[in-house]
């Protein structure tokens, strides 16, 4: 009886402290790590140390803005490295019509893609990860394609600005990750469609049922999840100052997708936290930034972020759509 009682009190603690963890464990680790930086790493606390940071985290960011709305709905989206591989590769091909023009082909290309994602998953019934496992597979092959596999040049000034402009003295990169995350912040809190994306995500069956607009939901959700990775695209090509297919957005899906769930939304979706999204991506590019300014092995890098994936995954267990 005592055993049982015991094991009862400590189900509860756990209970008690998992919602905080999931809640703001990112922010806790996010301190400690800038504290040990802060000690440890020579100039940390620089401008320019912040900055990189800032800038490096981006494209990152702007990925896993759209990976919340699709893992918000209890999907997932493994199609966004080789989408900024798309992008990429379309820039410069259509520069010769003028920036405005290539930018929208740029940006096109990352909707038509999400919404092929979309129709396979609303419409065609196809599990997210095989459906975006699919164009992850043929999307960088064909950016590929389309430049020959090689490094094409991009020298117009105006696309350049968008990775290395300074206005006000921030940079570019940042102001359009900012952006992003006003508007993607205003989506789930202030409209329908945020409202339809946590229902869909708690309880799918449920939301039809209801006469919410589900295929169209979802469609619309992996269609700015392609637009997202399209801009991160842009932006990456113009830091580079060249479309680079074979190397722009790899592996990126990995990085966006710990970003979103050590930020606290879980993958069995039915809620989105912003905040904890962009601290998560923060916390991933911070990670690696110190590995780099001490000198340590990246692959332990890789080790550490694994292991905060499984806490935040564990963390998560049994989490219901509330």
């Amino acid at each position: 009886m005592s055993g049982g009682a015991a094991a009862g009190r400590q189900v509860s603690g756990w209970d008690r402290a998992a919602p905080w963890l999931r809640d703001r464990g990112v922010y806790v680790a996010f301190a400690m790590l800038v504290v040990f930086n802060l000690v440890v790493t020579e100039n940390f606390a620089s401008v320019g140390t912040i900055t990189n940071l800032l800038v490096q985290v981006s494209p990152v960011l702007l990925v896993s803005l759209g990976l919340a709305l699709v893992i918000g709905t209890e999907g997932i989206d493994l199609s966004v490295g080789a989408i900024m591989a798309l992008a990429s590769a379309a820039l410069p091909l259509y520069l010769g019509y003028g920036w405005p023009f290539a930018i929208g082909i740029s940006l096109a290309v990352g909707i038509l893609a999400g919404l092929v994602n979309g129709s396979l998953v609303a419409f065609a019934g196809v599990q997210p990860i095989v459906a975006t496992l699919a164009l992850l597979v043929a999307g960088r092959g064909l950016a590929q394609i389309f430049t020959n596999g090689q490094l094409l040049i991009v020298t117009d000034p105006v696309v350049l600005a968008l990775g290395q402009a300074r206005p006000f003295g921030i940079p570019a990169p940042v102001i359009v990750a900012a952006v992003a995350v006003a508007v993607v912040a205003f989506l789930i809190r202030r409209t329908t469609f945020g409202r339809y994306v946590v229902a869909i995500g708690g309880n799918r069956s449920a939301s039809f049922l209801s006469g919410h607009p589900v295929r169209r939901t979802l469609l619309a959700v992996y269609a700015i999840s392609g637009l997202l990775a399209a801009v991160a695209g842009i932006v990456a090509t113009a830091r580079l100052g060249a479309s680079d297919p074979s190397n722009i957005g790899v592996l990126i899906e990995l990085s966006a997708i710990t970003a979103v769930v050590v930020g606290g939304t879980p993958l069995t979706g039915g809620r989105v936290r912003l905040a904890g999204t962009v601290m998560g991506a923060l916390l991933m590019q911070l990670i690696s930034t110190t590995f780099i300014s001490n000198n340590l092995p990246f692959t332990y890098a890789q080790v550490l972020t694994a292991g905060i994936i499984l806490i935040a995954v564990y963390v998560q267990k049994g989490r219901g759509a509330a």
